[in-house]
């Protein structure tokens, strides 16, 4: 095993982000606005010796990773590999739905009407629980199925990562709030989204995970 950085960060903003919509599984493409501020991202990071790239397998993740990763400084070394273990959470019955209203309906059972509301109330763990219990279809992950298939993503990537290596990493919102949360090695308020394209920071070594920034603006 290894010691190693991962610079995690956020796809740009998408159709759904503009429209305040449940994206987890379900895939908008990159709007104008996220493909620039994906760009700006891509500059900010063109410097970083990356030794590998990955990305959930979600197209706008996909797309903001390639746009990194063309204006780096070993973009003819690297090539972007996708894992599905760094998808969003899967929001099941509620994918594709208002966000304002689809947090009220997981919430309301449990004497919370807001998304952050049930994170100061329960944990982030808990909107997972809760939104899976509310499910008609009961098809959302929990916690537990949520946490097994992101950390089957963290032990695939110890299979190539090398001391010192810096890899870049494209996922979601929720994802590197959740990560942030169960890994905090400071004090970061996970009440707030990361924005589009802001950049988290994670040292991974030998297995243990600590965040140490968290949704940095790169411009």
């Amino acid at each position: 095993m290894a010691k190693y950085q991962i610079y995690l960060v956020r796809h740009g903003r998408t159709w759904f982000n503009r429209y305040n919509k449940m994206q987890g599984w379900s895939d908008t493409p990159l709007a104008p606005d996220g493909i620039e501020v994906a760009k700006q991202a891509a500059n900010a990071l063109k410097d970083v010796d990356f030794a590998a790239a990955f990305s959930s397998d979600a197209r706008r993740a996909i797309d903001t990773c390639k746009l990194i990763v063309d204006q780096n400084i070993n973009h003819d070394k690297i090539t972007p590999q996708k894992m599905m273990e760094f998808r969003e959470e899967f929001y099941g019955y509620y994918e594709g739905m208002n966000s304002p209203e689809a947090w009220f309906m997981v919430g309301q059972p449990h004497g919370a009407d807001t998304f952050s509301e049930i994170i100061d109330k329960y944990g982030l763990d808990a909107t997972k629980d809760f939104m899976k219990e509310a499910d008609p279809f009961h098809d959302a992950e929990n916690a537990e199925e949520y946490w097994t298939r992101v950390n089957r993503g963290f032990e695939k990537m110890d299979e190539v990562a090398k001391d010192g290596d810096k890899i870049l990493l494209v996922s979601h919102g929720t994802t590197i709030r959740s990560i942030t949360d169960r890994y905090n090695d400071g004090d970061f308020d996970v009440t707030v989204s990361p924005r589009n394209s802001s950049l988290t920071m994670m040292t991974r070594d030998n297995g243990v995970n600590k965040v140490t920034s968290y949704n940095q603006m790169l411009n």
